[in-house]
């Protein structure tokens, strides 16, 4: 009897053992197929929606050949998190280029976006003109009525999914000119990029 017992005893423990072995794998595989489905990190994307001239001076030096630009543009910007968690990005910088050359930055503050929110962001670029003074393409460029210019901007971020923080890094570049006649831009081409 106390054979018999024991034996019922040691089965019962075994099943439990087994069933709970059984329900822990389940649950791994869930977690497995939810991380690498509904939770797979998305990157963050970029992307202009408008860029315009806000404010524009030109002024010509004939005697040195030299010519003092200032341009102020506004750039509409909305940065969409796919993720279902939310990204937080940290302190970044938006840059302004001239034929390779920075010639303006503005800081963007670091925030964080909810879980499938498109943020949107209004940045105002400002060329410093007296960076271009050295360059010495400017000067024909303001003559010939077209400025070819190119902003960049980087926003490296985290995306918490299932308490792991995965880093995310989203980067848009956009060429375009800006014609000093009428005060408007044109010819934009952007390239975004983000890496996990």
């Amino acid at each position: 009897m106390d054979v018999e017992k024991a034996n019922r005893s040691r089965n019962r423990t075994c099943c439990c053992i087994g069933t709970t072995i059984c329900i822990i794998i389940a649950i791994v595989i869930l977690i497995l197929i939810l991380a690498f489905t509904v939770f797979k990190p998305k990157r963050p994307v970029i992307s202009y929606n408008n860029m315009s001239v806000k404010d524009l001076d030109v002024s010509f030096d004939i005697t040195k050949f030299k010519v003092y630009l200032n341009v102020t543009l506004d750039v509409d910007l909305s940065v969409k998190n796919p993720n279902k968690a939310g990204f937080k990005y940290s302190d970044s910088t938006a840059f302004i280029n001239y034929r390779g050359q920075l010639v303006g930055e503005v800081p963007i503050p670091a925030d964080q976006i909810s879980a499938g929110e498109t943020k949107a962001m209004n940045v105002s670029l400002t060329l410093l003109a007296d960076r271009l003074l050295s360059n010495s393409d400017i000067y024909s460029d303001v003559k010939s009525g077209v400025v070819p210019l190119n902003s960049y901007i980087r926003l490296p971020g985290k995306v918490k999914i299932l308490g792991f923080k995965i880093h995310a890094v989203s980067t848009s570049s956009c060429d375009f000119s800006v014609y000093t006649s009428n005060r408007t831009m044109g010819d934009q081409s952007c390239q975004y990029k983000t890496k996990l």
